[in-house]
């Protein structure tokens, strides 16, 4: 029988700036320390906070800027399972369509740079952000998924999509 595993909740933000950079973090903490990722954090669930509140929450505590939850477009949710063999993990990926104008200072979670998706290929980011996260990303973003992960130790990431929304109409 696998060990009983934490179940956590949290966000990620994709924001970009008006060149449609992504803004990063390179962490100090875990988890993904010493890698680059997206800004986000955990749900305040003691105080039933929602994942848009805390993704507007973690966005002005993190960046400093100011938005509202209709500045979010939830893309994706995601279940990891066993994420590093210390925790399962529901996160909630929200693109930001506010742009953010200046790179944010230095926090305690880390520092900020913003980077082209061709550049953040070349960076040190978890590998289940290169095998999942940033695929979902470029696939999804202006859509919806539910996905599942299997990230147990050892093995390869399998990634299996529970639910797509259909694309966008085009303009006429």
């Amino acid at each position: 029988m696998p060990p009983v595993l934490p179940y956590k909740i949290s966000v990620l933000v994709f924001l970009e700036n008006r060149a449609g950079e992504l803004l990063l973090i390179h962490r100090n903490k875990a988890p993904n320390f010493g890698n680059w990722s997206p800004i986000g954090g955990k749900l305040e669930m003691a105080m039933g906070e929602s994942p848009f509140e805390c993704a507007v929450r973690e966005t002005l505590e993190e960046t400093g800027l100011r938005i509202g939850t209709d500045d979010l477009h939830l893309f994706a949710m995601i279940a990891e399972k066993a994420y590093e063999g210390e925790s399962h993990w529901l996160m909630f990926l929200f693109h930001c369509r506010h742009p953010l104008e200046v790179q944010p200072p230095d926090i305690d979670e880390g520092r900020f740079g913003f980077f082209s998706r061709a550049a953040i290929a070349r960076l040190s980011i978890p590998e289940t952000d290169r095998a999942a996260l940033w695929p979902i990303f470029d696939r999804y973003r202006d859509r919806f998924v539910a996905l599942r992960a299997d990230c147990a130790p050892g093995r390869p990431v399998r990634v299996v999509i529970e639910e797509v929304t259909p694309p966008p109409p085009s303009p006429a």
